[in-house]
């Protein structure tokens, strides 16, 4: 392919991905106010308590902040003991208990077929508290320790945000200094670890 022959094939691609938005494609991961709405009529909460919801809908704010670290630490646990130690890391890194408890939750949801399955990786089978054994464990330690310093730092983040997600996971609400903390911790670890 010559210059001129990648330039007008680059060129309809663009043309192709303006005109397919100009038309009305939804990027994905799209999260909009029509969606919410539609899928709020979908699960019946114009039904309910307006009160019930309102608090649920201010936690739902925190635990999308939560559920998001969460998920980053399991992926930065995950990216670094596989850089380190390779496709193996699993057996080789993680506790025995660990990976037992994990593998019994995954074969548990297996059997519900109808259900989406947490994650590709192990890792997603794991508690959150489970993170802080793994990065802990004497032979990975020397990973983690140049991007997070202390372990019982780590420690009082991960087990402090652990509480309030188990709070608000089983319909609870946290307080707004619980909810100044939970931001703060966060911010702590993105600036601290990335």
């Amino acid at each position: 392919m010559n210059h001129d022959e990648l330039y007008s094939f680059a060129f309809r691609g663009l043309l192709t991905e303006e005109a397919l938005d100009k038309a009305g494609r939804k990027p994905k991961g799209d999260f909009s106010e029509a969606w919410e709405l539609e899928i709020s009529k979908r699960l019946g909460i114009p039904l309910m308590d307006e009160g019930f919801v309102v608090k649920s809908r201010k936690m739902a704010v925190v635990y999308t902040a939560i559920c998001a670290f969460e998920n980053s630490v399991r992926e930065f646990v995950a990216k670094k003991l596989l850089e380190e130690k390779g496709e193996k890391w699993w057996e080789i890194c993680v506790k025995k208990e660990i990976r037992d408890k994990a593998e019994n939750r995954k074969k548990s949801e297996k059997d519900v077929r109808w259900l989406t399955p947490r994650g590709d990786s192990m890792i997603y089978y794991t508690e959150f508290g489970d993170l802080i054994s793994i990065m802990a464990k004497q032979e990975n330690w020397k990973f983690f320790e140049v991007h997070i310093g202390s372990i019982d730092w780590a420690k009082q983040i991960i087990g402090t945000l652990e509480k309030s997600r188990n709070i608000i996971m089983h319909s609870g609400e946290l307080a707004p200094t619980d909810i100044e903390r939970v931001g703060m911790y966060i911010r702590d670890w993105i600036r601290q670890v990335g």
